[in-house]
């Protein structure tokens, strides 16, 4: 069986990518690897650990009914989400990486999101862009 890792933030852009690599596990009878990582720091505080905690129940509460295997894993660890997407796709051979975009300006258009280019220049495997709706 092989593994898609996508990345996971509470946002459109994360749904959207969430939905596709669910899409995309059940197409390829792959497990799924659901990635939310966070820098941690005095910004995530209790606060924010509780909201990250309901974000991750209600994903938990899709995959359960979308019936795929999969790992659910939530990071505070220090590093850059795009540091920990990378090393957990490598670390469980994944065949492909799911990430969301968000909608920019037309002059945001030009500078594509820090971890979404590392993740789309550094990854080992084949990366899938996805842009939420709207």
């Amino acid at each position: 069986m092989g593994t898609i890792v996508v990345g996971y933030v509470p946002k459109p852009e994360g749904d959207a990518a969430l939905d596709k690599a669910i899409a995309e596990a059940e197409l390829r009878k792959a497990k799924l690897v659901v990635v939310n990582s966070h820098r941690g720091g005095h910004d995530f505080d209790q606060v924010a650990a509780v909201q990250a905690e309901e974000d991750i129940a209600k994903v938990r509460a899709k995959l359960d009914a979308a019936g795929v295997s999969y790992d659910l894993r939530q990071l505070v660890r220090g590093f850059e989400p795009a540091e920990d997407l990378i090393s957990i796709a490598e670390a469980n051979s994944a065949e492909l990486i799911v990430i969301g975009l968000r909608r920019r300006t037309p002059v945001g258009k030009l500078i594509l999101g820090s971890n979404a280019q590392r993740i789309l220049l550094d990854a080992h495997c084949p990366v899938m862009a996805v842009k939420a709706e709207g």
